[in-house]
């Protein structure tokens, strides 16, 4: 049985902002909507929700055309292709981009953060099929090493691989927004696609986060300026008593540790590292978020 729990159950965001009148506070527009299935929200300040529809339909269109890249449930998208065909030529420049940093954290985290588990987790979740009839099968399918990347074609050197995105994409998606809103004039804007980018203030204070440990308590209060925050949580999906965040280096499935949360100036390394923690010690983790110049280890439980 897959249980589903939203991010947003670890993670509040909030202006630290002083009350002002009512009067006196600025014009501030959202827009709510899905980024990859997740819950996407987004605020602008100074800006009126009237003044803002052309802007939110530019993140419409720019949201659709990044999932028609890394969606694992868009038959057509280039992600898509390249699972059922074990290989695409011509890859968008932004899939290389995300891949090219998946290896990076891939050698930081000393394997844990692998995306080629895709195949494990198809097993877990659909059971055995024909071309993968039990779990070490499935294992054996799993190796980034496995995966040769280029700019005319990317391709797995063994039938049935697979990758996914799901530990990177979000964080991905959230600073290519956060790109196309700096490109229009806009300075102080939350971002929330299932990780999180604050520019600048709102209402001329830091925005304020919180992270959730499991029993509900917070376990950090923090603040933000231009940068990004990303939590990986164990029970963000649970299939049975399997999380949804699998070592890919054993033969065994790996209890990983319940929670994790970095901030970093990109959403993407982010959301990366904090995936890649949650399979990795106090030591390797400090080690491996050490690796990447202004990313900060802020939790791990």
């Amino acid at each position: 049985m897959i249980r589903p729990f939203s991010r947003r159950r670890f993670l509040a965001i909030s202006a630290c902002a002083a009350m002002l009148p009512q009067a006196a506070m600025p014009a501030t527009a959202s827009w709510r909507g899905s980024a990859l299935g997740a819950v996407a929200t987004i605020t602008l300040g100074g800006m009126g929700r009237a003044a803002a529809g052309g802007v939110f339909a530019a993140i419409e269109s720019e949201l659709s055309r990044l999932e028609n890249i890394f969606s694992l449930y868009r038959e057509a998208s280039a992600l898509s292709r390249l699972n059922r065909f074990a290989y695409l030529d011509a890859p968008p420049s932004e899939l290389l981009e995300v891949l090219v940093l998946c290896h990076a954290l891939n050698d930081a985290s000393k394997g844990a953060f692998d995306p080629t588990v895709q195949p494990l987790w198809r097993f877990l979740t659909n059971g055995a099929t024909d071309s993968v009839p039990d779990l070490r099968v499935a294992r054996q399918l799993v190796g980034w090493d496995r995966v040769v990347i280029a700019e005319s074609r990317i391709g797995f050197a063994r039938p049935g691989m697979a990758i996914t995105l799901n530990g990177i994409a979000q964080g991905y998606i959230t600073d290519r927004i956060a790109a196309l809103l700096r490109a229009r004039g806009f300075d102080n804007v939350m971002i929330d696609i299932g990780e999180i980018a604050a520019l600048g203030r709102n209402h001329g204070a830091l925005w304020s986060a919180e992270i959730a440990a499991p029993d509900g308590k917070v376990a950090r209060r923090l603040t933000l300026q231009d940068r990004c925050l990303a939590v990986s949580a164990t029970m963000g999906t649970v299939l049975g008593g399997i999380h949804h965040i699998i070592e890919p280096r054993s033969d065994t499935l790996v209890q990983p540790r319940q929670l994790a949360a970095v901030s970093a100036d990109s959403a993407a390394l982010a959301d990366g590292l904090s995936t890649g923690c949650c399979l990795l010690s106090d030591d390797e983790a400090v080690a491996a978020v050490a690796r990447f110049p202004g990313a900060r280890l802020e939790t791990l439980i």
